[in-house]
């Protein structure tokens, strides 16, 4: 298991980064290593998100250094949602089949969580969520189905989308993460459009189903001081609470968002009028 490991910082220092400086600071490639468990723990909410790709062997979430705990859910609570073929997860010896788009939350405490494929030709993808947590909440199975579904935007401004809210007050409790899996709709590419910061959560935003030969452009940085990321495939990049986290793709596309912070209310957000974007 590799854990990487980055810093938070403030806006003011942000906006003179270069590209180079932007990647290394908000960015993750190689989110989904063979038979291994990549992660990223960021000082911002001290989120830790990742891949999880078991083919050949069952992997184990062990606690890091950095954690310095006797295992990872010690403190810490977990969503996961797999977007690859059909998994296993297993909670202390409690096995859970979990089926391709299918997630579940993991409450504190649990000691033991394994992850395997049940087909190697077709294996799943784990991408894992945690942050830290004050109190044991039971663990939840979310079938897609069963997931908190809201249709949104308009074809006619690029933005027409489906909010699959499964970590959420409405599905199940958890208590600081919320989680979820947004689908962009053929002939869309704009997410998050029109933009907003919500100052009491940061976000991870996990880009997916881009197809060959496409990239996603994600856009950061306070509204009169812009940045953007361009990312491909299966890449991560972590938004701190004063950004704004909107992005455009070259064709429709696929993220996970993870949230942590102060509070769950999802629509608590600061809105940004498009035309006030610099």
């Amino acid at each position: 298991m590799k854990m990487e490991v980055r810093y938070a910082n403030h806006p003011e220092d942000s906006k003179y980064y270069t590209t180079e400086e932007l990647r290394k600071n908000y960015l993750k490639q190689d989110v989904f290593v063979k038979d291994d468990i990549s992660l990223v723990y960021s000082h911002q909410d001290r989120i830790i998100s990742g891949g999880v790709y078991p083919v050949e062997k069952e992997l184990s979430l062990e606690a890091s250094d950095c954690l310095r705990a006797n295992y990872f859910l010690e403190r810490r609570e977990l969503g996961i949602i797999n977007i690859g073929g059909e998994g296993v997860v297993t909670l202390d010896g409690t096995v859970y089949n979990v089926k391709s788009k299918d997630g579940m939350y993991v409450g504190m405490g649990t000691k033991e969580v394994k992850f395997a494929s049940v087909d190697p030709k077709n294996p799943a993808k784990f991408y894992i969520s945690s942050c830290p947590a004050h109190t044991s909440y039971p663990t939840y199975y979310i079938d897609f189905e069963k997931a908190n579904h809201r249709p949104c935007g308009e074809a006619s401004t690029l933005n027409k989308r489906v909010i699959n809210q499964y970590i959420h007050p409405d599905v199940c409790k958890s208590c600081q993460l919320a989680m979820g899996m947004t689908e962009l709709e053929e002939g869309s590419g704009w997410n998050t459009m029109p933009s907003h910061t919500h100052e009491r959560r940061m976000e991870v935003y996990f880009y997916f189903n881009v197809k060959p030969g496409n990239v996603v452009f994600h856009m950061m940085g306070t509204k009169d001081e812009t940045r953007h990321i361009v990312m491909k495939n299966e890449e991560l990049v972590i938004s701190p609470s004063w950004s704004i986290h909107s992005g455009v793709g070259t064709s429709n596309y696929s993220f996970i968002w993870a949230m942590c912070g102060e509070n769950q209310e999802f629509d608590d957000m600061d809105n940004i009028p498009t035309e006030e974007l610099k």
